[in-house]
Parts: structure tokens; sequence; C-alpha cells
């Protein structure tokens, strides 16, 4: 099989501007706290208006010998909401077990920081799976769900997915998977989120990345969800 050669995904998207400018941090509901070093030799991650997916760690994912066991087979787990209803990290040991085999119901949780707006050309926010529904069939489960923009769910986080779903489809193998949400502070919406992916049996799948939570056009409070058309 001809290797997958994954590299950084660029996606133009400029103009925006956020209410805040801080430093990011990876934070784990999971642990109740601030995790540094996640995302590569500093946790300064800020959005130059240009590229909303960037490489982490040169696009290499960094999981373990542990981590990448097949010891326990399929499997998927979610931090549970913090305090302020947030999602934390999602793993999973993915493969063809787990994929649905049934269409998906509509979604109807709102994540932390859900104030929808309608733009010209739809809606600002999705609610956007950490782990895709064609992954592991889950849908209406608040722990999986954030307030993500269009751009960040559909195409830039749908290209990574697709790209581990065809790839589970065709050889049957299994893929390790994580997604972790960033939160800075007591916002209420994700700055971003980090994607490792590594297939198990070979080495044709394997990215490390994080995608910016903006929109082309519209300023985000991300402290509340609340947004400015621009």
């Amino acid at each position: 099989m001809k290797k997958i050669v994954l590299s950084i995904l660029i996606v133009v998207i400029g103009g925006l501007a956020a209410y805040h400018e801080e430093i990011l941090t990876i934070f784990d509901s999971q642990q109740g706290q601030a995790q540094t070093g996640q995302i590569g030799p500093t946790t300064e991650m800020k959005f130059d208006g240009k590229h909303q997916v960037i490489s982490v760690n040169n696009n290499t994912p960094t999981f373990s010998a542990t981590e990448l066991s097949l010891s326990n087979g399929n499997w998927q787990t979610f931090s549970n909401i913090d305090q302020l209803n947030r999602v934390g990290v999602a793993n999973a040991m993915l493969g063809k077990n787990l994929m649905p085999n049934t269409k998906r119901e509509a979604l109807y949780v709102n994540p932390s920081g859900w104030k929808n707006k309608k733009l010209k050309d739809g809606w600002l926010y999705n609610r956007s799976h950490l782990i895709g529904f064609q992954l592991t069939g889950e849908n209406n489960n608040l722990r999986n769900l954030m307030t993500g923009t269009r751009s960040l769910n559909t195409p830039c986080m749908l290209e990574y997915e697709n790209i581990v779903a065809n790839y589970i489809r065709k050889t049957n193998h299994h893929v390790r998977y994580q997604v972790k949400p960033v939160f800075h502070g007591n916002e209420l919406v994700a700055r971003g989120v980090q994607l490792q992916a590594q297939s198990i049996e070979d080495n044709q799948v394997a990215f490390n990345v994080f995608v910016f939570n903006v929109e082309p056009g519209v300023k985000i409070n991300y402290l509340t969800g609340e947004s400015v058309i621009k």
C-alpha cells in the first residue's frame, strides 16, 4: 500500500483578531490543572492570521510504547467535564469494530460557550466532536463535544478524521488517537485542539497538529463564546 505522507495542512484564514491574546496552555480537565510542554518547546501558541493548522513536534506524535500497546484491544476514554462544563482530553485505540453502522442522530447537547450566531453563509459554531462520530459512533456525549468554529470542524478536523477512517477501513489495522482541547484560564471556548495519531501495525498514519478555533471575519470572545462580525 502506498505510504500516506502527512505534512502540514495549511488553511489560509486571515483577518481574525481575538479579544484575548494571552498565552495558551493545555488544559486537561481530568487532571484539573494546566499541562505544559504538550504542544512543543513552548506553550505559547498564537494564530498568525493565515495558518489555521500548524505542525507540532515536526508533525511527529509523542505516544509512548505503552500507549501504543494493543494489549487492551480497541477502546476509547473521555475526560470528565470540569467545573465550567468544559471537555478534556479524549483518547482511543481505534479499530474497525468501533466504527458505527447506524445513522447519526441530530446533535442537541450544548457544550460550554455555546452562543451561536448566524453568518451570511451559515452558522459560526458547530458542536464539534473530539473523536469524530465516524470513528467510534459517539454522538450526544457532553464529554466528547466542544464549541468549535465551522472551519475548525470542517474542513480542518474532518481532513484528519478522514485520513484515519479511510486507513482503518482499507487495512483493518489500528490507530492510536488523541484529541486535546486547549483552554486558557476560565475561558469557555477552546482556543484550538491538538490532534495526534499513530497507526500501530505500520507507520502509514502519523501526525501531530494543532488546529486554531477561529473563523474568518469574526472576533470571538473565548471567555464567553460571544462574537462580533467584523
